[in-house]
């Protein structure tokens, strides 16, 4: 197929109208540029989108527990802070909400119920996956966090202020707290609690989930927060068993 051409003389010299030699060649680039600009919209719309998802994925590091002075951390993730009316406080740490995500309470004490040491504080729930919560200190409970129930996503954003489970009478000295971890100490013992866990997830999702084990973990090896959250009941019972269910200490 030729094009044609319009050639115009004036005064010696002759020009051709491009607009009729090039007006294919131009219909195809406008065509071109119509069909690729919302394409390129899109795609870093999208691009945006992930980067914002990503910042919005927190990694689960030493860096973001809350381990506050004056409290005492036992072994099976739960604390203890006594005040100077003598009342202890009782409640569950910041690394645990950090691997389960929000939870719910169930199966609270009401005031009057005694509870010892190892028995059981309450029942969280993610998602209708629990765990169990084992009391650090043996006591009276005087009172029972009324939050809990009713805005259960506070314990998540101040679980050693106002997310405290019980207010407790203690029936025994500092000898049921004195292999409890306290200020430096419980700083290092969540470093090792931590990698502890990638340990336990090395193994233990790779048993149950293979297909999504090296999703689990983010870029430098850190962990993505609330890991446990969508993961099968399986790995729920092998954590419970491994971090919550030792209370040999």
């Amino acid at each position: 197929m030729s094009i044609s051409t319009t050639t115009t003389k004036m005064d010696g010299f002759s020009y051709n109208n491009i607009f009729e030699t090039k007006g294919i060649e131009y219909l195809i680039i406008i065509a071109f540029l119509l069909l690729i600009i919302p394409f390129w919209i899109m795609i870093n719309r999208q691009i945006s989108i992930k980067s914002q998802i990503r910042n919005a994925i927190g990694t689960l590091s030493e860096g973001i527990l809350k381990i506050p002075l004056g409290l005492l951390f036992s072994k099976n993730h739960t604390w203890t802070h006594l005040e100077k009316s003598g009342v202890a406080e009782v409640g569950i740490d910041d690394f645990l909400l950090h691997i389960t995500g929000e939870v719910k309470f169930s199966g609270l004490k009401a005031p009057g119920s005694f509870i010892n040491k190892g028995e059981l504080l309450a029942d969280i729930d993610h998602n209708g996956k629990i765990l169990k919560v084992y009391s650090p200190i043996s006591g009276k409970v005087t009172a029972t966090n009324k939050l809990l129930t009713e805005t259960p996503e506070m314990v998540s954003e101040d679980p050693y202020n106002r997310g405290w489970i019980y207010k407790m009478t203690p029936a025994s000295g500092i000898e049921e707290t004195d292999t409890y971890y306290m200020a430096n100490e419980a700083l290092a013992w969540s470093r090792i609690e931590l990698q502890r866990f990638k340990d336990f997830l090395a193994l233990s999702a790779r048993r149950y989930t293979p297909e999504v084990s090296m999703v689990l973990m983010q870029d430098g090896g850190e962990l993505c927060d609330n890991p446990l959250s969508g993961l099968p009941d399986e790995i729920w019972h092998d954590f419970q068993k491994s971090f919550l269910d030792d209370l040999s200490s």
